[in-house]
């Protein structure tokens, strides 16, 4: 067990996405593997799957190197700078299933910009 073990840490945070997907899936070995690389992809399908895993290594490497907040501002900043209001970001994220208070620190985030 150590040895899978070693081998799921080595691929990070999207060995244990697909770790999880596949315990999901109700199936075992390949199928479960096919299962959840489509379940991951939604209408991409397996490929799709493949790529959401390869952006969660990203976005976990940036979270380790530079922290939530960073990216955060980071990003929120970039939105503004191509163009969309603070009304317009304001209302995708009433959109977005998130939680409350990441909501609100979000808006007032966006209201501390000038």
């Amino acid at each position: 067990m150590d040895k899978l073990v070693n081998k799921i840490a080595a691929l990070g945070v999207p060995g244990l996405v697909l770790l999880v997907a596949m315990a999901v899936t109700g199936w075992a070995g390949a199928a479960a593997i096919t299962t959840a690389l489509a379940m991951l992809g939604g209408p991409l399908g397996m490929l799709g799957g493949i790529a959401v895993l390869g952006l969660l290594a990203l976005i976990s490497q940036g979270l380790t190197e530079y922290g939530f907040e960073a990216i955060f501002k980071s990003t929120v900043e970039e939105l503004r700078t191509k163009g969309k209001s603070k009304l317009d970001i304001e209302r995708e994220i009433e959109s977005y299933p998130i939680s409350g208070d990441l909501k609100l620190k979000i808006k007032d985030y966006l209201r501390k910009l000038t």
